[in-house]
């Protein structure tokens, strides 16, 4: 099993002793939307916490020194975001880990719109 299937599985099952294990000490993560940093610790108390339900996780690619990671996250607050991460490895570890992110309600907005315009196409010209 891969470095990045083992950290999804460990959020997944909230498993962190394996989250330890895979974090290096010096673990950086970057916010995408604030471009703030968290650490170790505070990573694995947000991951525990529940907030972060990955769905459709897979990994894009990954060697010795890096992993791009693509999954579509809901969190507690009901947001939800196709999420990006690109980590990088030392030491065997994770030791950053930076994302981008993409709200999911603009597609589902998009598709709404679409959607409308076709009704109203129908209506308008009486198919």
């Amino acid at each position: 099993m891969s470095m990045l299937e083992k950290y999804t599985n460990a959020i997944d099952k909230k498993d962190e002793s394996t989250m330890n294990e895979l974090l290096h000490d010096d673990f950086k993560f970057t916010m995408h939307k604030s471009g703030n940093t968290i650490g170790k610790a505070d990573v694995i108390k947000w991951a525990m916490s529940g907030d972060i339900n990955q769905d459709k996780a897979r990994v894009v690619y990954e060697n010795d020194q890096i992993g791009v990671h693509h999954s579509i996250v809901t969190f507690n607050d009901g947001n939800v975001e196709a999420v990006m991460a690109v980590y990088k490895y030392k030491d065997g570890k994770i030791i950053s880990l930076e994302t981008g992110a993409t709200p999911m309600i603009i597609f589902v907005t998009m598709a709404a719109c679409f959607l409308w315009v076709i009704y109203f196409y129908f209506l308008i010209f009486d198919l």
